[in-house]
């Protein structure tokens, strides 16, 4: 055995029950103030940002946090079957302890947590708060954010949304079911804000031109509820992916696999919805249409490219970004240990080379108050981890669920069901990224195995919960921001009227998807 062997030895206290409640409130306050986030004024991360600070400041006063150095570079060697008695050296201290492993003696030393052999690597000193975030994912976030920011300067989206404007030959139920693909496959690809601010921008000048602008209301809404059903094409297509898919070891391909045939079918139910709600419908008589068309023909979709050279590599990069995205898990020369949050920062890099001189104006782009968020945020559901919040709501949890249902791809049909309409629910009226963290770190804990449909249900409930009130997802604001722009009325409580249809169709739909569906797509 190397000597430079070690065991770490779960050195977590017991904490009090008023100190987990007192961890409670704090994540209760934070939820709280994130779904009052327009009405206290204060931005995302700034609201995280706090509650991360004080959660930290309670955790060492109480003595909740762990403040153990961490091991990096080493990698876990299964205990031996026969007690083995190894020195272990402090390599800061100097400290040297023996310390028995294997034998099952390890499992007597801790009831929590068996103690593990790390063979290899070295110790570092670092802040609590750094190895309680998931840098992955942020990575991820911001690798992506500047691909999609980058790569917009070729023209490239506009080019491809004109494109589509003209295959519907002026028609204003045509050109909504082309924008509503549109938008699924722009928000599956691209962030749904991006995605929404794109298509709904077009949308405007599409209808405008074509002197439907008093449909513009039915679109935009439309377009703005199909960006959450988008998002769950691909793993990458929104953070709750990101979140539930990493911790359930889904990868890309399985990922699109099991959610592309309730998208497709999502889609469908949602633009015919919308035709018949809105009232738009096909062009009837010849004049009509060859109007339409002399309208349409006036578009020009090259307008907006100003060099070409650019736009095809643009073009090209984006295809590479998609495939090196879904091949991530199989690249060779352990590139795939990197992870998608490398591939994410290279393909940036590499767009990022031809404005060398002036990358700054594309790192102001970048949504860092969004970036900011998610550190801190992390930082408070680690906290909440420390001081046995989320263990506390996982026992909840455990008692409500039947019995787990964790024994097939489906799960018990109750809680796959309460899973999704809870986090549905919840995500309407706050962020759902808090709501994904915090369930997906619970189901991990209750043992919950990588094929339940425990994990879809959260990944449905809480994109789809984002359709339900204008405050329940950033692209559905977006939508509203919009339709203000253009003078519409449409506020809080009518948004929740005329979405409410759709919202409760696409989670009704969810529920018996994940229930009787999902087991059948293999993946």
């Amino acid at each position: 055995m190397d000597v430079s062997s070690f065991v770490l030895i779960g050195s977590q206290t017991e904490v009090a029950t008023w100190v987990t409640v007192l961890f409670a409130c704090l994540l209760v306050g934070l939820i709280t103030c994130l779904a009052l986030e327009e009405k206290i004024h204060a931005k995302k991360s700034v609201i995280a940002g706090i509650f991360a600070l004080v959660c930290l400041l309670l955790g060492a006063v109480l003595g909740v946090l762990p403040f153990e150095r961490v091991v990096v570079g080493s990698y876990v060697a299964v205990p031996p079957e026969q007690p083995l008695e190894i020195e272990v050296i402090d390599d800061a201290d100097g400290h040297h302890q023996k310390v028995v492993v294997g034998g099952g003696e390890e499992e007597e030393k801790s009831e929590k947590e068996p103690l593990t052999l790390h063979v290899g690597g070295h110790r570092l000193s670092m802040p609590v708060y750094i190895p309680g975030i998931d840098w992955s994912v942020i990575a991820i976030i911001l690798g992506s954010s500047l691909f999609v920011d980058v790569t917009s300067q070729s023209g490239l989206f506009t080019w491809i949304a004109l494109r589509v404007t003209k295959l519907s030959q002026g028609d204003p139920f045509r050109l909504l079911i082309l924008y509503g693909v549109m938008t699924v496959l722009f928000s599956a690809v691209l962030n749904n804000v991006t995605a929404m601010i794109i298509v709904g921008s077009l949308t405007a000048v599409s209808l405008t031109k074509l002197g439907q602008l008093d449909k513009l209301l039915g679109f935009l809404l439309v377009e703005g509820l199909l960006t959450n059903v988008g998002g769950l094409l691909t793993l990458i297509s929104s953070v709750p992916n990101i979140i539930v898919g990493t911790t359930a070891n889904i990868s890309f391909v399985t990922f699109f696999i099991k959610a592309a045939p309730y998208v497709v079918l999502a889609t469908a139910v949602t633009i015919f919805v919308g035709l018949k709600l809105f009232g738009i419908r096909k062009l009837v008589t010849e004049e009509e249409k060859k109007r339409a068309r002399e309208l349409v023909a006036s578009f020009d979709e090259n307008e907006g490219v100003e060099n070409w050279g650019f736009f095809w590599f643009a073009a090209a990069m984006l295809i590479l970004f998609i495939l090196a995205i879904a091949t991530t898990a199989v690249l060779p020369y352990r590139i795939n240990h990197l992870g998608m949050g490398f591939i994410a920062l290279l393909f940036a890099g590499i767009m990022l080379i031809p404005f060398k001189s002036d990358v700054d104006r594309f790192y102001k782009t970048v949504d860092w108050d969004l970036l900011g968020f998610f550190m801190a945020l992390f930082v408070v559901i680690y906290v909440m981890e420390q001081a046995e919040v989320l263990a506390t709501i996982g026992r909840g949890i455990e008692a409500i669920l039947v019995d787990k249902g964790f024994e097939n791809a489906a799960g018990n049909k109750l809680d796959a069901t309460m899973l999704l309409a809870g986090s549905a629910l919840f995500s309407s009226v706050t962020d759902n990224i808090p709501l994904s963290a915090m369930l997906a770190s619970i189901l991990k804990s209750l043992g919950a195995p990588d094929s339940s449909g425990v994990w879809w249900s959260v990944v449905f409930g809480a994109n789809l919960g984002g359709n339900i009130t204008p405050i329940g997802s950033a692209s559905t604001l977006v939508a509203v921001t919009l339709i203000h722009k253009h003078r519409l009325h449409l506020p809080f409580g009518q948004f929740v009227k005329a979405a409410l249809p759709y919202a409760l169709l696409q989670i009704g739909l969810a529920i018996i998807y994940v229930l009787f569906l999902l087991p059948w797509i293999p993946g």
